[in-house]
């Protein structure tokens, strides 16, 4: 309906997740953040596990299972008429669709990305998920028509995360990305990197990133649902580390491909 909220106002939550041979990755942390971010927009949860369970595998299995890339929206649902102010008892929409997983050319994961910086001109929550992304497009737009593959952003001299990622720095071959705040969004491919430090023995630290850090990095990753992990070599035209992805880049890497069917769940047919 031209009446939806989510429509009108982005009065909305959503969650992209990859699926890998028909199980969705990381399913149990995507659900665990869409019912935060309802909880934050004042809505309950739409649907238990179970009915998540339910409607998901129907969904990719329905359009041959493999691997896929997963949307999930929910709005607020429709009113009578258009008012700031949402009146009870409107149901709320829920929307899914899948679409072919995205490719990551081999030639990226072994020279590493470009990627530029700008300022942060994003909303002061966006630790919630909302559809309402016209900063986001606007950031990413910028860092396409500088042929870059991110918009890394920066607030008062600090990293908060990219445009479509989370960003990791490694600095003195430890793995570092700011703390989770307002301005950050609680990224579930981020939790993923720090569980494979873990498991590799990498040193990590979730703490704030200075300009000066990102610019000087040894290393630079980024993250997403649906990019995966990847290298930055390049940053503003400058060469980071030895302009190519470094080691603990590919100890992450080798280390999120090995656990991809681990850390997912089968979905039912």
């Amino acid at each position: 309906s031209p009446l939806d909220r989510g429509f009108l106002f982005g009065d909305a939550i959503y969650e992209v997740l990859p699926v890998y041979g028909g199980r969705a990755y990381r399913l149990d942390a995507h659900l665990e953040r869409l019912n935060r971010s309802l909880n934050e927009i004042r809505m309950p949860p739409v649907m238990d596990r179970a009915g998540w369970l339910a409607a998901l595998g129907a969904l990719v299995h329905g359009n041959g299972g493999g691997d896929l890339l997963l949307y999930v929206q929910v709005t607020r649902g429709v009113e009578p008429e258009r008012n700031h102010v949402p009146r009870p008892g409107a149901r709320p929409t829920m929307l899914a669709f899948v679409s072919p997983l995205p490719v990551i050319p081999a030639s990226l994961i072994e020279r590493g990305a470009a990627a530029m910086t700008a300022a942060d001109s994003r909303w002061a929550r966006c630790d919630i998920k909302a559809t309402s992304l016209l900063a986001n497009v606007l950031l990413r737009w910028q860092a396409a028509d500088a042929q870059t593959t991110e918009a890394i952003l920066l607030r008062d001299g600090w990293l908060t995360e990219g445009s479509t990622s989370s960003v990791h720095v490694v600095r003195s071959g430890r793995l570092l990305t700011p703390p989770q705040t307002h301005a950050i969004l609680p990224g579930t491919t981020r939790g993923v990197l720090f569980d494979l430090a873990a498991r590799e023995g990498i040193d990590s630290e979730r703490r704030p990133v200075a300009e000066v850090e990102l610019r000087g990095a040894e290393e630079i990753i980024i993250a997403s649902a649906g990019g995966g992990i990847r290298a930055v070599t390049v940053l503003d035209g400058a060469a980071i580390g030895g302009g190519n992805p470094g080691p603990l880049f590919r100890r992450l890497y080798a280390g999120f491909l090995a656990t991809r069917i681990e850390f997912s769940t089968e979905l039912p047919a």
